[in-house]
């Protein structure tokens, strides 16, 4: 029975490794990688197409792909495969000691994935004039819950994230067993998602209340969390 828990743990982290990989590179191509409008609605990650509020590009002579950014926060170009230059809109300067992220100066989003399925992905933007530090991984509470799920150790990064003024960090949530082994069962219209300080065994700050569907999301005691990646 312990071989077969781990097994599966491991199946799961492996899991959260692969959304949070596809949805980085949907991350890449809209700046932000999720939709803040509104109660957030079933997404697929794909790294598709720039999103349609990209900026306009002006024809060029040059071939090849290439892209720069300048750490002083001035604007950079890219250059497409057809020749096409665009410019890159202007990435803010952070000013100050950096803080902690937590829900004042952040903004989360929660948006069901279908694909994989019982999973949803958080994304938390640094809304803030200075850089911030997301420890550990999100205390997230589905409804009326009490216990904050656990993490999968699997998933933690080598340091931890930081985030620049206008800069997104992501974390998985596995909201229930997908072979419908999970028991107590329920289906959750609210979320409240708390941030750690870098002990790692408090929350700080206030915490975020990102919109769910209207119909709810449904969660078991599979309910498992990614720790925080950039």
């Amino acid at each position: 029975m312990s071989s077969l828990r781990t097994s599966r743990t491991r199946l799961i982290g492996a899991a959260a490794t692969v959304v949070l990989a596809a949805f980085s590179l949907t991350a890449c191509n809209d700046g932000t990688g999720a939709r803040t409008e509104g109660a957030s609605t079933a997404a697929t990650p794909t790294a598709s197409s720039p999103s349609s509020d990209a900026p306009s590009s002006d024809s060029g002579s040059d071939s090849g792909s290439s892209a720069g950014s300048s750490s002083d926060g001035r604007s950079a170009t890219a250059t497409t495969p057809s020749g096409a230059r665009t410019s890159a809109s202007k990435v803010p300067v952070s000013s100050g000691k950096p803080v902690i992220c937590e829900g004042s100066n952040t903004k989360t989003v929660a948006a069901p994935l279908s694909r994989p399925v019982n999973y949803m992905l958080l994304t938390v933007t640094n809304t803030g004039g200075k850089s911030c530090y997301l420890h550990g991984y999100p205390a997230v509470r589905f409804g009326e819950a009490q216990a904050v799920p656990p993490v999968i150790e699997d998933s933690k990064p080598q340091a931890v994230v930081t985030l620049r003024p206008g800069e997104s960090g992501y974390a998985a949530v596995n909201l229930s067993a997908g072979d419908g082994s999970g028991s107590n069962g329920y289906t959750a219209k609210s979320l409240t998602v708390y941030f750690h300080g870098p002990s790692g065994n408090e929350s700080v700050g206030a915490g975020a209340h990102p919109p769910l569907p209207a119909k709810g999301v449904y969660v078991d005691d599979s309910l498992k969390v990614t720790y925080w990646q950039q």
